[in-house]
């Protein structure tokens, strides 16, 4: 887990959770955030971002779609980097026959979809994990993303 920064607004030490997603600039409530809001000045790229300079299939340079106001840089910062998954592998998780046939079933699709619009995702996630459906979707991906290393495997 990574430490928390300091408040850009107020300066409360280590308590910054969050990102202002037009400039990343870290605060820690809802009036520093709204603080942060009247005087935000973003930078250049995220502000061509922002303005929707797609790429094709409907994202842009951020990695965000052109209707959604968060992309991934918004959402990880540099301590982050170890725990994101290279888009290389990201891709193998469309290519897997196993995985199709996971989504297949219309309760996991539910349960994404009911995820996926969730406010607070990090508990619903919680309670999905003692779905035995929602696990095996779970290390489904993680097998995909990160298989299992060959020196963990007894020889038959």
């Amino acid at each position: 887990m990574r430490a928390a920064r300091p408040c850009g607004v107020c300066g409360a030490a280590g308590a910054a959770k969050y990102r202002c997603p037009r400039c990343a600039a870290a605060y820690c409530s809802v009036p520093c955030c709204r603080t942060h809001k009247e005087r935000c000045t973003p930078e250049p790229e995220r502000e061509r971002s922002a303005a929707g300079e797609a790429f094709p299939g409907g994202a842009n340079r951020a990695g965000q779609h052109a209707d959604s106001p968060w992309s991934v840089e918004d959402i990880l910062t540099e301590d982050d980097e170890q725990d994101r998954v290279p888009l290389q592998k990201l891709k193998l998780l469309g290519e897997s026959e196993e995985l199709r046939g996971l989504l297949l079933n219309p309760h996991l699709r539910q349960l994404l979809l009911t995820v996926d619009q969730a406010e607070d995702k990090s508990s619903l996630m919680k309670k999905y994990m003692q779905e035995p459906l929602f696990v095996e979707f779970a290390d489904c991906c993680l097998r995909i993303v990160e298989p299992p290393e060959k020196e963990n495997i007894l020889p038959e």
